[in-house]
């Protein structure tokens, strides 16, 4: 396979895909923590997982900023 058959069959991630996948991971991380937090009886582990809930809640919502930004920017809809 030459060059320009391996570049026809590359599959390309835009910007938008790359933020799409983050947002997801850091929605699921938050969730995940936040489970963990709650079924932890250790209080200093409780506590960790509880704060790295909030950071990564905190990333997820920036993350969905950016998402919604570069969706309006799109020149066609996703569907």
């Amino acid at each position: 396979m030459n060059n320009d058959e391996m570049n026809r069959n590359e599959v390309e991630y835009t910007t938008y895909d790359r933020l799409l996948r983050a947002w997801e991971n850091s929605m699921e991380l938050t969730r995940d923590f936040e489970l963990y937090s709650k079924r932890i009886e250790d209080a200093k582990v409780k506590d960790v997982f509880k704060q790295f809930a909030e950071d990564e809640g905190m990333h997820a919502t920036k993350l969905r900023e950016l998402l919604l930004e570069y969706r309006d920017k799109r020149p066609y809809n996703m569907g």
